[in-house]
C-alpha cells in the first residue's frame, strides 16, 4: 500500500473536520498535549455562527485555552466534560459552563468502553513513519478505549509531538482525516521551591532507600523530593505522570530502573507533561514506556515492584486522616486522578510507602490544612483506611494501622504550632483523643 498517497487522500483542513461535526455529537480527547487545538478552534468557529448545538467534548487536563471553557456564549452549543478539572476546566465548572465525571483515573477506559459512544475522537500525533504509523506521543492514558469506541478518528499532525517508540501507535488506515498543525506544545513552568517545600522534600527523601521505585505528582513538593533524591542510587520509576524532575533524576544517574521487579530497565508512565526537556527525552527513546492508564495505575500492577513509593498532595486532612485533594468545600479544583491508585499500590508493595504531603497552612498562615473536620462539602479523595504517611514541614505522621487517638496526636504534632491548641481542644470535645 502507498501510505503517502493515503496520507494525502486523508489530509484536510481543521475547518473541513469541523464541517463534519453535527448537533449533539460527543467528541473525545485525551490528556494535556494530546489535545487538538486547531480542530477544536475550528469547531468553536462553527459554534460562534450558531451552526452547532448540544456538542459535548470530553477531555482530561486541559492545556489549551478552549473558548467554550471561558465564554458563556458557547453555553448550549459546546459543553466541556472533563475527567479531571484543571486550568480552564476549573473556572468553567465554577461558572456553570462545564460538567464533570468523577472517577478513578485507572477506570476511565472501562467507563469509556461501557458507557459512551463517541462520534469522533481527536488526538495530536507525531508525523507518520514509513510504515504508515503515527505515534500518540507522550500520552497512553485512555486513548485506546476511545479509539475502540469512536465512529470517526481525526488526528492533528504536529512535528513537535515526540515519537514514543514504546508507546501507542495509530495507523493511517484507521483514521478518517488528518490536519497538519505544527505548533509549540504547551509546557508547565517549573514551580518555585520555597523553604517549606524543600523541608518536606528532605523529610520524605530520608524515608526512601536506594533501589526504591517512585511515583511523583506535580508541584513544588514533588519537585523538591526529586531534588533531594539525586544522591540516591538504582531508583526506578512507575508513575502516572512523567515530570521534569524525573528527567533530572535519570540524567544524574539516580534512576536507572535496574532494581524493578517488572519492566526492569524501563521508565513506565501513562502520560508526560512539563518542560520541553520531557518531549526531547521521550522522542525516539526506547527506555520509556507510555502505556494505557488501566494498566499503569492498576494497584495490582503497581505493587509488583518492591519498595514502591508514592508521593501526592492534599488540600486538607481531618483528624481521622481523611484526605481531600480535589475540592475546597464544594468547589471542584481537580479530581481524584491516580492518588488512590498509588496509595493502595504502594501500601500493597513489599517495603512500599505512601506519602501525602502539603504545607501546614494556607492563605498566608491564617488557615490550618490539618482540621478537626473537613470543610463542609469537601470531597474525600483518600479514605482514612487507605492513608499511610501524612507529611508537613513539621514532620511525618504514620497513620496506617494506628488507633484513632494515635492518629490525632501525630497529626496535631505536625500541624502548624499556631493551631495545635485549637486542634487539641476540638479533638477532646469530640472524644477522639484518649
Amino acid at each position: 500500500m502507498d501510505y503517502q498517497a493515503l496520507y494525502e487522500q486523508k489530509k484536510m483542513s481543521a475547518d473541513d473536520v469541523a464541517a463534519r461535526v453535527e448537533n449533539g455529537w460527543l467528541i473525545g480527547m485525551d490528556a494535556a498535549i494530546a489535545q487538538t487545538p486547531a480542530i477544536m478552534e475550528a469547531v468553536c468557529r462553527r459554534a460562534e455562527k450558531n451552526a452547532l448545538s448540544g456538542v459535548q467534548v470530553q477531555f482530561l487536563l486541559d492545556t489549551y485555552p478552549f473558548p467554550f471553557l471561558s465564554d458563556s456564549s458557547y453555553k448550549g452549543k459546546i459543553t466541556g466534560v472533563p475527567w479531571f478539572a484543571s486550568s480552564g476546566a476549573r473556572a468553567a465548572l465554577a461558572a456553570g459552563l462545564a460538567d464533570y465525571i468523577p472517577n478513578y483515573y485507572r477506570d476511565c477506559p472501562r467507563h469509556i468502553r461501557a458507557g459512551y459512544d463517541y462520534d469522533a475522537f481527536c488526538i495530536s500525533v507525531s508525523p507518520m513513519d514509513r510504515h504508515g504509523y503515527f505515534s500518540l506521543g507522550s500520552c497512553g492514558s485512555y486513548a485506546s478505549a476511545m479509539i475502540d469506541k469512536a465512529k470517526r478518528i481525526f488526528v492533528e499532525v504536529n512535528e513537535n509531538t515526540p515519537r514514543a517508540v514504546c508507546g501507542l501507535q495509530l495507523h493511517i488506515s484507521q483514521i478518517d482525516g488528518l490536519v497538519e498543525n505544527t505548533c509549540e506544545l504547551p509546557t508547565l513552568p517549573a514551580p518555585k521551591l520555597d523553604e517549606v517545600s524543600i523541608t518536606i522534600g528532605n523529610l520524605i527523601a530520608e524515608q526512601i532507600q536506594d533501589g526504591s521505585c517512585i511515583q511523583l505528582g506535580i508541584g513544588a513538593i514533588p519537585d523538591a523530593v526529586g531534588m533531594a533524591l539525586k544522591t540516591k542510587h538504582d531508583l526506578g520509576i512507575h508513575t502516572e505522570m512523567f515530570t521534569s524532575s524525573m528527567v533530572d533524576l535519570i540524567d544524574c544517574g539516580a534512576v536507572n530502573n535496574s532494581k524493578k521487579q517488572i519492566h526492569r530497565g524501563k521508565t513506565v508512565t501513562t502520560f508526560a507533561f512539563g518542560s520541553k526537556a520531557i518531549n526531547d527525552f521521550i522522542n525516539d527513546n526506547p527506555s520509556i514506556e507510555i502505556l494505557p492508564v488501566d494498566y499503569v495505575n492498576n494497584p495490582e500492577v503497581i505493587c509488583r515492584n518492591d519498595n514502591m513509593i508514592s508521593i501526592n498532595a492534599a488540600l486538607e486532612v481531618d483528624l481521622f486522616g481523611q484526605v481531600c485533594a480535589e475540592s475546597i468545600g464544594t468547589k471542584i479544583m481537580s479530581g481524584s486522578g491516580g492518588q488512590v491508585d498509588y496509595v493502595r499500590g504502594a501500601c500493597q508493595s513489599r517495603g512500599g510507602k505512601s506519602f501525602i504531603a502539603f504545607s501546614s497552612t494556607a492563605k498566608g498562615g491564617t488557615i490550618s490544612k490539618i482540621k478537626p473536620i473537613l470543610t463542609p462539602g469537601a470531597v474525600v479523595t483518600t479514605s482514612k483506611n487507605d492513608v499511610d504517611y501524612i507529611v508537613t514541614e513539621y514532620g511525618l505522621a504514620h497513620l496506617r494501622g494506628e488507633p484513632l487517638s494515635s492518629r490525632v496526636k501525630q497529626l496535631i504534632s505536625i500541624a502548624h504550632p499556631d493551631f495545635r491548641d485549637e486542634l487539641m481542644f476540638e479533638a477532646r470535645k469530640r472524644s477522639i483523643l484518649i
